[in-house]
């Protein structure tokens, strides 16, 4: 495909012909229809994402009336661009055309397509016909003259000249065949590629986007941990000085994001005690979500964290570590936040007067006051809300995870999320939404980067398969990215709970081969946390929220090294860097889940079969599709196990695993192809 080259393009405005119903239309000329083109979502309402350095492939249906040829080009600029570039589309068939384009800067791009009734090229097609046939082409050459003439007027400098000399050519050819094989000579061909007549060509409308993220936006490894918990000394309130000393340890994971849950000072009036109970004591340090005090509220941080300085000394240390800081935006407030009292118009009240505290039926959270956003005040609300986020991005942070966003207006956060990014294309926002799936959705339309899942809650293979099936999915893929977590503070499922340390490994290798992006709450996690507060209930015993807690890194049954292991599998391996390319394998075993990954540039294949059982071996046949995973059905192929270092040697689509989950509850295999050299050396690639 030759490289796209820049054009200006003024379009005139679409009008519609007096008292018809027809569609809007350029000029009624334009033949050509453009549609169904992919990708795109809603109409062009919202934009796909990619990330720098992707490529958008772009399909649409282009035909027109009659037999003629036609050309189309894909026209993408970046927004604050004036000029469009344009690249060659080609006909795929049944009237199915693509084109492709890379984004390499932050931002947003649009795109759109242009096609028209390509007059040389249907001239040429049938003037070969006709010669072919015996028949005669003396008025065609001519006719084919003017058409160069026609395209020499609309050409600029030496290719006008050119192109006058090709149509002198044709209409004083000596015999026909001369004139031919004029007409056929593929430079004239190359020629009037670059000077189209493009009088009454269609556009299609409306343009596109696409928003183009940094690489942490398809790849990252979270971690999540409360700061207060990081002091060495049992029952005292940790520092961000504190945290600091945490950083090796979690970067020596492979961990890339350290998100902190809320920073912020936290209310006293209604502070819930340990275990969430009503009522707290006085040395109860609070939740982290009840936002607000005396000392400040979202532009603050807790007091005995430290202060704002010290705050963005942890920024830059773990960017030392390799380690980008994600905070939380909790956009809600404690009774004694200054909000409250400085705008009471931003709050919902009662008939008796009172401030309407957050509630989900049956529980109370009279620690928290939700905003009313249907307030006369919206607007300054709203504008309140983005200087918090600006506040914070001037203290260096740049990823933020979105507690509950479906409680708030998806306008709200379309808004604002574009804003925030017309400025920082490189920030990325976490929604965490566990909604219903059309919500979760929409809210990813309306701009989160990255979005949390069900993941939690699948667990049988049924279950898997058809919930990332889902995901896949050609539309949903173009704009809602997965972030897998198998626990959060607030979710310890009946899975962690029943299948002891074997659960927690294989949630966690589901969760980081699964998805390109995931994350853990931890320390919880890898020291197998799983004492539930009732019996059916998903909340901790002695929930890290409402307390602050001294954690036994040193525990010889930690999964710390099992966690590093796998994350560094998933650095060295950009399979498993990528969504969309998960496809599943059967085996005939119901227990044992196996699916598989793979690029071409690097050429990379990751395989992965898991015992969803955490109590018993289980063992089966996988059947593999083995151009699917890169291999040749006519020789053996190796299967290294990156987790315990095994290699076998694999033949046909047809092969045995056994997986023990009191030893390891996974084999992730990298698939490697047999070589043979001219000196019949074999070596696996």
């Amino acid at each position: 495909m030759a490289p796209p080259f820049v054009v200006k393009y003024n379009f005139k405005g679409p009008f519609r012909l007096a008292g018809e119903r027809e569609p809007m239309i350029r000029d009624g000329r334009s033949r050509v229809v453009i549609q169904a083109v992919d990708p795109q979502i809603d109409g062009g309402r919202f934009s796909i994402k990619r990330v720098v350095g992707e490529k958008v492939v772009v399909q649409a249906e282009i035909f027109a009336d009659g037999h003629d040829l036609l050309s189309s080009l894909l026209l993408y600029r970046k927004k604050e661009n004036a000029d469009w570039m344009e690249v060659p589309m080609k006909l795929l068939a049944n009237d199915r055309w693509q084109g492709a384009f890379a984004v390499k800067e932050l931002g947003t791009y649009l795109y759109t397509i242009q096609a028209w009734v390509d007059d040389f090229q249907s001239w040429r097609r049938g003037i070969a016909r006709k010669a072919e046939a015996g028949q005669d082409v003396s008025a065609d050459l001519l006719a084919g003259a003017q058409i160069l003439e026609h395209l020499s007027r609309k050409a600029a400098g030496s290719g006008g000249e050119d192109l006058r000399r090709w149509a002198e050519a044709l209409r004083s050819a000596k015999d026909p065949s001369e004139g031919v094989r004029a007409a056929l000579d593929e430079d004239l061909f190359n020629l009037t590629g670059c000077y189209p007549d493009k009088d009454f060509a269609s556009l299609y409308d409306p343009e596109l986007s696409v928003t183009v993220d940094r690489e942490k936006a398809r790849f990252s490894t979270w971690y999540e941990l409360f700061p207060r918990s990081c002091s060495s000394e049992t029952g005292k309130h940790g520092t961000f000085k504190d945290c600091e000393s945490r950083l090796p340890y979690v970067s020596a994971m492979g961990f890339d994001v350290l998100y902190l849950p809320p920073i912020h000072p936290i209310g006293r009036v209604n502070r819930r005690g340990k275990n969430n109970v009503p009522s707290a004591g006085p040395e109860d340090v609070g939740s982290p979500w009840a936002i607000g005090s005396a000392e400040g509220g979202h532009k603050a941080v807790h007091p005995l964290l430290g202060t704002l300085q010290d705050f963005r000394r942890l920024v830059a240390k773990a960017k030392e570590h390799g380690l980008e800081m994600a905070i939380d935006l909790a956009f809600q407030c404690a009774p004694d936040h200054p909000y409250v009292k400085e705008h009471p118009e931003w709050f919902r009240r009662r008939p008796d007067g009172t401030v309407q505290f957050a509630e989900n039926p049956p529980k109370r959270y009279e620690d928290i006051y939700p905003f009313d956003f249907t307030t006369p005040a919206w607007r300054e609300l709203w504008e309140e809300l983005k200087r918090v986020v600006f506040f914070w991005i001037d203290q260096g942070v740049r990823i933020f995870r979105a507690d509950n966003p479906h409680t708030k207006p998806f306008a709200f956060w379309e808004w604002l999320i574009g804003t925030v990014k017309e400025n920082h294309p490189e920030a990325i926002f976490l929604s965490e939404a566990f909604t219903r799936p059309k919500v979760m959705h929409y809210l990813a339309k309306c701009g989160f980067t990255q979005s949390y899942t069900y993941f939690a809650w699948r667990n049988t293979k049924e279950e898997i398969t058809q919930y990332f099936s889902e995901l896949n999915q050609m539309e949903v893929r173009e704009y809602f990215r997965p972030n897998l977590w198998p626990n959060t503070p607030d979710i310890l499922t009946e899975s962690l709970q029943m299948g002891g340390r074997p659960a927690f490994m294989t949630r966690l290798v589901l969760a980081a081969t699964l998805g390109a992006s995931y994350g853990i709450y931890g320390p919880a996690f890898e020291l197998g946390e799983n004492t539930p507060r009732d019996l059916g209930s998903e909340e901790y015993l002695d929930s890290e929220k409402y307390e602050t807690k001294k954690w036994d890194l040193e525990n010889p049954r930690s999964l710390e090294d099992f966690i590093g292991r796998l994350n560094r599998i998933r650095k060295e391996n950009p399979a498993l860097q990528r969504d969309g390319n998960l496809k599943f394998h059967p085996v005939d075993n119901e227990q044992i889940l196996c699916y598989s990954k793979q690029v071409e540039d690097p050429p990379n294949t990751v395989l992965v079969a898991v015992n969803l059982d955490p109590h018993h071996r289980h063992s089966g046949w996988v059947n593999l599709s083995l151009e699917d995973v890169g291999g040749d059905p006519k020789m053996p192929y190796q299967v290294h196990d990156l987790l315990s270092g095994a290699r076998y040697l694999w033949t046909g689509p047809r092969n045995y695993v056994e997986i023990d989950p009191q030893i390891v509850p996974a084999h992730i295999f990298r698939i490697r192809r047999r070589i043979r050299t001219e000196r019949d050396f074999d070596y696996f690639l």
